[in-house]
């Protein structure tokens, strides 16, 4: 009987050390592994910002999809205009010219971003193949017509188990629903959230 007992009371204690070792561990699990997935989910995001931007240069508005800026990078051209000449010089006599050629985005564009298909950018990391939400237009903003973008994502889609609001109460200001995003469809504004 005493060793029934024995064999109990050891059970419950190595119960109750697993149970205070979980309580203790848990909340600095999630803290690392929130940090570490919204820092690779930025990295996209500013990637994606980098190509809208590059999609503007060449367009003059933004990508309202992922088709249309995968498709202007990979077959877009940069306008780059060389000036022959100095003309900030004063003591500068002869004539300024101006020459305007067109070079091809995609190859620019891959060195900057580091990635060989354009497509690989709608992606949401560690999501299971979810892609981010994009929105463009132009719109009227002080009496001026201006292009506006907005990408984001929310946090549930790439924090896996980690996405349930029960986190929240080991960071007030975690929020599963809560948007990743850059850029504003009410202003000209590419930041971020997270900036």
């Amino acid at each position: 009987m005493k060793l029934v007992i024995n064999i109990v009371l050891l059970a419950i204690i190595a119960f109750l050390i697993f149970a205070l070792v979980n309580s203790i561990g848990e909340p600095i699990r999630f803290k690392a592994e929130r940090e570490r997935r919204d820092a690779v989910v930025v990295e996209r995001l500013m990637k994606i910002r980098t190509a809208q931007e590059a999609f503007r240069d060449i367009t003059g508005v933004f990508a309202p999809t992922f088709d249309t800026l995968a498709h202007v990078l990979e077959t877009g051209r940069f306008k780059v205009v060389q000036v022959f000449g100095d003309p900030d010089d004063p003591n500068f006599t002869g004539k300024i010219t101006y020459d305007t050629i067109y070079v091809p985005a995609a190859d620019s564009m891959r060195s900057i971003l580091q990635i060989n298909n354009f497509d690989s950018l709608r992606y949401v990391p560690f999501s299971g193949g979810k892609v981010f939400n994009i929105a463009a237009e132009v719109i009227n903003y002080q009496n001026t017509d201006v292009p506006v973008v907005e990408v984001g994502v929310p946090r549930k889609v790439y924090m896996g188990k980690w996405g349930d609001k029960r986190f929240a109460r080991y960071d007030q200001r975690f929020d599963p629903e809560s948007l990743l995003k850059f850029g504003n469809m009410f202003a000209p504004n590419l930041s971020g959230n997270w900036e």
